[in-house]
């Protein structure tokens, strides 16, 4: 377990091997918010509406999805779901 101190300006430091195990770097954003009385830091990527960037991970994902369908590889939603709870 690792602790963090609050500093003079409600800043907190995230311990490094956190950071690495999540990817994040100097300048990343992150969503704070409380809940049960525990503070959750996740990881956000903010994207503006107008952009249609997307990183060279995500541009791979769609094109294998639009060559599975392409080839008729597809499972309708609600077989899934019976799949799901089996």
């Amino acid at each position: 377990m690792a602790i963090s101190k609050v500093g003079q300006r409600r800043q907190v430091v995230i311990p490094k091997e956190i950071c690495e195990d999540l990817g994040l770097k100097e300048g990343d954003f992150v969503e704070v918010k409380e809940s049960w009385g525990f503070v959750l830091i996740k990881p956000k990527k903010l994207v503006d509406s107008d952009d249609d960037i997307l990183i060279p991970e995500e541009e791979t994902l769609i094109r294998k999805g639009e060559a599975q369908l392409k080839r008729g590889e597809y499972v309708l939603w609600d077989d899934l779901k019976k799949r799901i709870k089996g």
